[in-house]
């Protein structure tokens, strides 16, 4: 696998590819969204996702799957003809799941049909009505109080039908049928760490694993329009991931390099919150978020009664950033600095979880390391620096602690543990004594 330096070029120019789509939580956006995810997994020679359709008013626990929203063209224009603001130039100037409309108005009338964003006057908002036919339009502050009084021509040319809720699914097997969730949404336009920078991110971990010549746990990646996808995902396959899940990891808002961020499991005691946490401790600073502080897909899948333990790995948090749901969030907000910091935590947290365990020395004392080649045999000062670690790894694998125990108690990262445990266990110094 390259490093991570060149694969955070390589998944923010992905990125690029997947951000001029308009996507909703339905529609074709999704669709050709996973077409491009699917075509960049087969160029790779990855296994590819699976792709299922829910139809519209079918039950998922207490909600219902909702029409699907298509939408050709939007714009306001002025008695001259001059277009105000224009679908094709930016998605977000359409309400969200807008109902038709072609209608003249008067200024005051139109302003009751526009969405501004107060405290960022030059910023386009993200604004949806999904669940309440409306239509509406959305601008920056700035340039709604420049428009000046007449009459504006309101035009949407969209529909709702009866289609369906589209989602992606891939499970790579393991030698355990035990599995870790990778779950991330694909359903907002025009955005780039909010959206784009979870699926980006996720298709080259699915690349990376394939790559692996085995793996311990099967991984369960998820491509789901966000809240709605979620349960309907869940509706269909929760009675299997509550017997399987060890982990699960809801990915976004990864593209940017201001900052890393694990939003906590509902009682912060998950697998999960173990394992990120080591993760980011020893990758320098980053911000705990608590339960209460959930927006994403991480509430369903800690929903009581569901319980899988996931946390949400992030650079900034989303809504903790000021682009977060405006224009601003764009191409120029993520970096590949910014992919590779995220790859680089998401690969060390998959190396965790398949290396993790609790092992025991199966000698008694302190093993001859000097007839095994582990260990100096010369003796003179700073010879033993580098076998120190060696010697706090076998000094508490006592079958009590597993390797996150280990880190925390003598401070080294859980990735230098595992090749010293490698040449232990090659050793035949190291036994597992429970996963």
């Amino acid at each position: 696998m390259k490093d991570s330096v060149s694969t955070g070029r390589e998944i923010y120019d992905f990125a690029g590819k997947i951000y001029p789509i308009n996507r909703s939580i339905t529609g074709e956006g999704v669709r050709k969204t996973l077409r491009l995810i699917n075509e960049e997994l087969t160029n790779s020679g990855a296994p590819t996702l699976s792709v299922f359709e829910v139809p519209s008013g079918t039950e998922v626990f207490d909600w219902t799957v909702p029409k699907e929203w298509s939408i050709t063209e939007g714009y306001i224009e002025d008695e001259d003809g001059r277009r105000i603001v224009d679908f094709q130039e930016n998605f977000l100037h359409i309400l969200g799941y807008s109902v038709p409309v072609d209608e003249w108005v008067e200024l005051d009338e139109l302003k009751t049909h526009i969405y501004v964003q107060e405290d960022m006057p030059d910023a386009i908002p993200y604004v949806t009505s999904y669940y309440k036919e409306r239509y509406g339009f959305c601008m920056s502050l700035n340039q709604r109080d420049s428009l000046k009084p007449g009459k504006y021509h309101m035009v949407i040319k969209s529909s709702l039908f009866d289609g369906s809720l589209t989602y992606g699914e891939l499970i790579l097997p393991g030698e355990s049928k035990k599995e870790v969730l990778l779950s991330t949404y694909i359903c907002h336009p025009n955005m780039a760490n909010n959206e784009v920078s979870g699926p980006s991110l996720s298709t080259f971990l699915i690349k990376y694993l394939s790559a692996m010549e085995k793996r311990k746990y099967t991984y369960r990646f998820v491509f789901i329009p966000e809240t709605i996808g979620s349960i309907t995902y869940l509706s269909r396959n929760l009675s299997v991931m509550k017997e399987r899940t060890v982990a699960g990891f809801n990915l976004s808002c990864v593209g940017d390099d201001r900052d890393y961020s694990i939003l906590e499991s509902r009682y912060a005691d998950s697998y999960a919150d173990r394992i990120l946490t080591n993760v980011l401790k020893f990758n320098g600073k980053y911000t705990r978020y608590d339960y209460s502080k959930r927006g994403s897909d991480e509430r369903q899948y800690n929903a009581p009664g569901v319980d899988l333990g996931v946390v949400v790995f992030s650079r900034t948090l989303f809504t903790r950033y000021p682009e977060y749901h405006t224009s601003l969030d764009d191409m120029n907000l993520i970096s590949p600095e910014g992919f590779a910091g995220s790859f680089q935590v998401m690969t060390e947290v998959i190396d965790i979880l398949e290396n993790n365990a609790k092992y025991k020395v199966k000698v008694l004392c302190e093993p001859q390391l000097g007839k095994r080649g582990l260990y100096p045999t010369i003796s003179k000062k700073g010879s033993y620096d580098a076998i120190f670690t060696q010697r706090d790894l076998i000094a508490y694998s006592d079958g009590r602690n597993d390797l996150i125990d280990i880190s925390e108690r003598i401070g080294v990262p859980v990735r230098e543990l595992i090749p010293i445990k490698n040449k232990l266990v090659e050793n035949a110094l190291l036994e597992i004594c429970s996963e």
